[in-house]
């Protein structure tokens, strides 16, 4: 079993504040996966080829159709965030 220490070192790695309690519950699912892993290391892959992408990649893009853009007063008209004619975002700098 995954001890608490080793649970309570990776969640200061992530950056999780974990309780003694939850620190437990962890130990118990990590050591679960990891069982989980060692059994997949069981399964004969000598003759597998190795896949990076097991489903074949095709464009999903639309074809870029140029079509009338929305009238400037009916763009603004939801926005309480305006300003001389534009949208006001938060300051960056």
């Amino acid at each position: 079993m995954m001890d608490r220490k080793t649970v309570k070192k990776v969640a200061e790695i992530a950056r999780l504040r974990l309780t003694e309690k939850e620190a437990g519950k962890f130990s118990k699912d990590m050591t679960s996966i990891l069982d989980a892993f060692k059994e997949l290391e069981k399964a004969d892959t000598k003759d597998v080829k190795p896949t990076f992408q097991p489903v074949p990649v095709k464009n999903v893009t639309r074809e870029d159709v140029v079509e009338p853009c929305l009238p400037h007063g009916e763009a603004m008209a939801n926005t309480k965030n305006k300003e001389q004619g534009s949208f006001k975002g938060p300051k960056v700098v």
